[in-house]
Formats: structure tokens, C-alpha cells, sequence
């Protein structure tokens, strides 16, 4: 039992952690492509640094093909950041944050499409009504073009949230934190034509935003996050997922004012059940069993196993 308190404690940290992410990027000053590639920088050292600490590079358990599916991973991963960050920008952090998790419906359909898993009527119904949900939160009326782009971006972020969950789950037998690190790497170079070192170069202050996005959102948060998850059951690993979106939402309205409407407060609830419902659901028959939480493998090495930003 000590042993999973002291879990809960540092998932709940890593929640929380998660939850100011969107405040770091806004106060960066930078646009979503230097935001993200800055943060894959200082993240891969991060994660370099720890893991040579811990002698993890000693029998990393890579072979081509995990190597390139976590590569693969990475590609949605970075760009998933990339469009996360455009809607904080068109919409609000708090809007953009619920939106964003809609990411278990998308990896229920991914499932259906590539692996044939069937969709049981239940997960039907969770996502009839994770959907009234999303119709509530966005808000949107016509002419309001900026929420519906930023509804859009945070839905493209999700559904790439999916595929590199989908992706990286295949990978067994690898350290989640040397995954993760690959998946930083792989960022750099798909990056770079993006980045406009001109502009970054003029941010001051914005500057200590970007090294904390790579340090604590991407180094320490992702340590805490992969020690819990070798700690806790899956229900409660999916259970504590949700103090992100409640920090953020706290966090965006105690620092910029923003909050969401009665009608939008209608949605977040059927979104937060619904897509705990379809986390927590007993595997379709026929479809391969989740690997257990714990050891080496935790959480199938994946860095967006709870959802974070």
C-alpha cells in the first residue's frame, strides 16, 4: 500500500505538472513550431541526461523495427504538440484541454479499422455521448470562426494523440523513458524547416518558458509519470488522468480569465465519464490483451498512455 501511495503522489504531481503546461507555451511568446521543437531540445537532453544516469542505455532492448516504431511515434507525437498548441492559441487552454481528450474514441476507432477489434454497443453509446459532449463544450455559433478552428486543431491533436498511442503500444521490451527519448529526437529534424530561429532568437524571457517546457514538462514529468505507472493499477493510473484537464482549467482561468460557459460546463462531464468508461472497458473479444502495468515495459513504454500534453 506505501508503495502505491507513493505513486498516486507522483502521477497526481505529473497531472498537475501537465496541467500548467498550456501556460508555458502562451508565456513563451513563441509560435507552436519553435514552442515544440525547442521543447523536444531540451526534453531529449533531459531524458538523455537521466537515463545514462540510470545506465538505461546498458541493453536498451532496441531492434530495427521497435527503433522505427518508435520513431513513427514520435512523428505524431511532435505534431500532435504542434496543433495542440495552435488551438490554445485559437480557442483557450481549457477548451482546447477537454477537446483533447477525446483522444480514447479515436484510438477505440483505430482499433476497429486496423485490428478488426470489434466496437461493442456500449462503446458505441460512450461515444454517442462523449459526442453531445463535444457539441456542448465547443460553443460554437455561427460565424465564430476562431473556436471552430481551434475545436478543429485540438480534435487533429487528439485523433494524432491516438495513432501514436496505436503505434506505440506495439513496442515491448524498451525502457518508456529511452521511447521517449527517441520520440524527442525525432522531433529535431522534422522540425527544423519549421522554426524560425530569427523570432526565437528575440523571445528574452520567453526563453525560461521554453527550457522549463523541455525540463519539467518533458524531463521530470515524464520520470515521475513512468515511476507511478510501474506502481499503480490501470484503473487509477486512468482515474488520476483527469486532474490534468481540471488543472488546466483551473490554471487557465485563474491566470488569463478564461472560462467556459454554463452550456459548455454541460459537456465537459459526458466527455470526462464517457472517455473513462471506454479507458477503463474490458477488452473486446478477440482482441489481444493490454500488457500489464509494472516493470520494464510500463504503461506498453508509451509517453501519452495517460494523455498528457
Amino acid at each position: 500500500m506505501r508503495n502505491e501511495t507513493r505513486g498516486t503522489v507522483e502521477l497526481t504531481l505529473a497531472m498537475v505538472l501537465s496541467g500548467t503546461l498550456g501556460v508555458f507555451v502562451v508565456e513563451s511568446g513563441a509560435s507552436p513550431f519553435e514552442v515544440v521543437f525547442f521543447r523536444c531540445l531540451f526534453g531529449a537532453l533531459a531524458l538523455g541526461v537521466y537515463s545514462g544516469v540510470r545506465g538505461f542505455f546498458t541493453g536498451h532492448g532496441f531492434t530495427g523495427r521497435k527503433l522505427g516504431l518508435a520513431a513513427l511515434g514520435g512523428a505524431f507525437i511532435v505534431f500532435n504538440w504542434v496543433f495542440l498548441f495552435e488551438a490554445y492559441q485559437a480557442t483557450s487552454i481549457s477548451l482546447a484541454t477537454v477537446v483533447y481528450h477525446t483522444q480514447p474514441f479515436f484510438l477505440v476507432l483505430l482499433g476497429a479499422l486496423f485490428l478488426r477489434e470489434r466496437i461493442s454497443a456500449g462503446k458505441l453509446g460512450w461515444l454517442g455521448l462523449a459526442f453531445v459532449g463535444l457539441v456542448l463544450v465547443s460553443g460554437v455559433r455561427p460565424g465564430e470562426t476562431a473556436s471552430l478552428k481551434g475545436l478543429g486543431f485540438a480534435l487533429a491533436a487528439a485523433v494524432l494523440y491516438a495513432l501514436a498511442t496505436f503505434v506505440t503500444k506495439r513496442i515491448t521490451g524498451v525502457r518508456p523513458h529511452l521511447i521517449a527519448l527517441v520520440q524527442v529526437l525525432v522531433g529535431l529534424p522534422l522540425l527544423l524547416p519549421f522554426a524560425d530561429f530569427g523570432a526565437a532568437a528575440k523571445l528574452g524571457a520567453g526563453w525560461g518558458w521554453l527550457v522549463g517546457l523541455g525540463l519539467i514538462h518533458t524531463g521530470l514529468m515524464y520520470v515521475l509519470m513512468y515511476a507511478a505507472y510501474a506502481k499503480l493499477p490501470t484503473a487509477k493510473i486512468a482515474v488520476l488522468a483527469f486532474t490534468y484537464p481540471a488543472v488546466a482549467m483551473g490554471v487557465d482561468w485563474a491566470v488569463y480569465g478564461h472560462h467556459i460557459g454554463l452550456v459548455q460546463a454541460l459537456g465537459v462531464p459526458l466527455i470526462v465519464f464517457a472517455s473513462l468508461k471506454v479507458t477503463l472497458a474490458a477488452p473486446a473479444r478477440g482482441a489481444a490483451p493490454a500488457p500489464r502495468t509494472g516493470g520494464r515495459a510500463a504503461e506498453a513504454a508509451s509517453p501519452v498512455a495517460t494523455r498528457v500534453g
